[in-house]
């Protein structure tokens, strides 16, 4: 036997400018709000305990020193990475220099909030 993830808990500033960010990224949706403003999205027709994690937007207004020491790779599923790319840049992500060397066949972006994430180039099936 194995555990397997089935959440991912990103403290935010904003939980729910991330929350909407990372919901339209993922094609998620919201699932629930708890009493500290914690925000979960995830699969909308699954929800939790899919085969997808959902993710959890937890407030904390303590500033973030450095930068996180795990972050999240997306895949495109319905468009080629070029066009994804397009449409993450729209909805708020930026390009990151992490000592790239220009070869790599992915792009390092970050969210509104500065959490770096990749989105590689090889295309998934959406489910």
């Amino acid at each position: 036997m194995a555990c397997r993830i089935s959440e991912l808990i990103i403290e935010s500033a904003d939980a729910e400018r991330l929350a909407a960010f990372w919901s339209e990224v993922l094609g998620y949706v919201e699932l629930g709000r708890e009493s500290d403003g914690s925000i979960e999205i995830g699969p909308p027709d699954t929800g939790f305990g899919g085969p997808q994690p959902t993710l959890v937007l937890s407030p904390n207004s303590a500033p973030r020193t450095g930068k996180l020491r795990l972050h999240i790779d997306v895949n495109p599923t319905d468009r080629d990475q070029d066009a994804e790319l397009e449409r993450l840049l729209a909805l708020g992500a930026r390009p990151a220099d992490v000592g790239q060397t220009g070869t790599e066949n992915w792009h390092v972006l970050v969210d509104p909030e500065g959490n770096e994430f990749c989105l590689l180039r090889k295309r998934l099936d959406r489910s």
